[in-house]
């Protein structure tokens, strides 16, 4: 059974940084194509950024620049380092694997950024 579970959200001033992580159980991280994604209230799912197998990492154009992924293989957990937060980065974050499992969506983590 795979779980995911997300950590390292909170509140912060615009401007200000954070770094999710996911830890991984069930399923081999560095074995799968995996992305950040986050849902606002009001608003559909949307993919973020992601990390495949090999390395090579994608961000989506909402966060370009901004909001990078890497991968721990040792303790199995991507991360998402997210700098120049904006008050429209409030939302819950979610790892998942790319495309997304349904059965693999976590509790998420909230995020909110204050203007």
């Amino acid at each position: 059974q795979v779980q995911l579970v997300e950590s390292g959200g909170g509140l912060v001033q615009a401007g200000g940084s954070l770094r999710l992580s996911c830890a991984a159980s069930g399923i081999i991280l560095g074995l799968n194509d995996m992305g950040w994604y986050r849902q606002a209230p009001g608003k559909q799912r949307e993919l973020v950024a992601g990390i495949t197998s090999y390395g090579g990492t994608m961000s989506g154009d909402s966060v370009k620049g901004r909001c990078t992924c890497s991968r721990d293989n040792a303790k199995n957990t991507v991360y998402l380092q997210m700098n120049s937060l904006q008050p429209e980065d409030t939302a819950v974050y979610y790892c998942n694997s790319m495309p997304p499992n349904e059965d693999y969506w976590g509790q998420g983590t909230q995020v909110t950024v204050a203007s």
